[in-house]
């Protein structure tokens, strides 16, 4: 079984990101009402440029060589391999976002793939009923209120936004394996992670030529999707650290609430059912 794999779990060749965007449900365009920031259109339109002609001469047919050169359970094994090193991450960012039961179940998980998954070769958290809950240092960010910011595509590495290439940068620099795995074995790791992005580029092909190269302007497409995505995955999250309705006037305040028919008391952090 295929783990859902994160945004920014196989950076190193950016096209995970794409295999994500393509399972995207949803419009081609933003709904109405929601934001896009992209003061660096030019400058991304010149990377996403250079992305899809890396993906022409190099990532495609390296993609296309490894998924028909190598069996489909070896394909899996790797991926699921390279899905396993990321564990330790969402643990630290579970923590972070005081997610205890995400960090414990993530912590259980990275144990039995580890163990009885043969370093992670397989999957078989999943077979127990221990799904991965993905996350990223973006998400934690996300979490404590930290706005999206602006719209970038990185070469090679592809769409993100502000508080994502900050979240991305984080996540590398902490993920406790990068500190305890010496040479030659940190290239293996890398190694698996781009193995993982090719077979990911392989399976869903077809629809990642679709969007690249059939679309009358991948970019604001692929724009599009990237954002619908990660909108999604973060659902709305962010710790609202001061209540709209709080003051020094209780009577003003009700008053407010009862005219509000979204206002749900429960979405209040500090809401308390017993105080009354």
């Amino acid at each position: 079984m295929r783990n859902r794999i994160s945004i920014h779990s196989a950076s190193t060749v950016g096209i995970v990101a794409l295999t994500l965007l393509v399972t995207a449900c949803g419009p081609a365009t933003l709904p109405p009402g929601d934001q896009v920031e992209d003061q660096y259109e030019a400058r991304n339109r010149a990377a996403h440029e250079f992305n899809l002609s890396l993906d022409q001469a190099v990532l495609g047919p390296t993609s296309d060589a490894y998924g028909t050169s190598v069996p489909e359970p070896v394909r899996d094994g790797v991926s699921n391999f390279a899905s396993n090193l990321n564990q330790p991450g969402y643990v630290i960012n579970n923590l972070l976002q005081l997610r205890i039961g995400d960090a414990a179940q993530n912590t259980l998980r990275f144990a039995i793939n580890s163990t009885l998954g043969l370093a992670g070769l397989f999957d078989v958290a999943s077979e127990l009923g221990v799904p991965a809950e993905s996350t990223d240092f973006g998400e934690t960010l996300h979490i404590y209120g930290f706005g999206e910011g602006d719209y970038i595509v990185h070469p090679v590495l592809g769409p993100s936004t502000t508080r994502d290439t900050v979240g991305m940068v984080v996540d590398f620099a902490m993920n406790p394996l990068r500190h305890h795995v010496d040479t030659p074995e940190s290239y293996y790791l890398t190694a698996t992670s781009v193995a993982s992005g090719l077979d990911s580029r392989y399976e869903f092909g077809g629809t990642i030529d679709s969007i690249l190269y059939e679309s009358a302007d991948s970019y604001a497409q692929l724009r599009s999707l990237y954002l619908q995505q990660r909108r999604f995955e973060l659902g709305g999250d962010a710790i609202v650290y001061e209540d709209p309705y709080a003051g020094d006037d209780p009577a003003a305040a009700a008053a407010a609430v009862a005219a509000d028919p979204y206002y749900d008391p429960y979405s209040d952090p500090y809401f308390d059912p017993y105080a009354q």
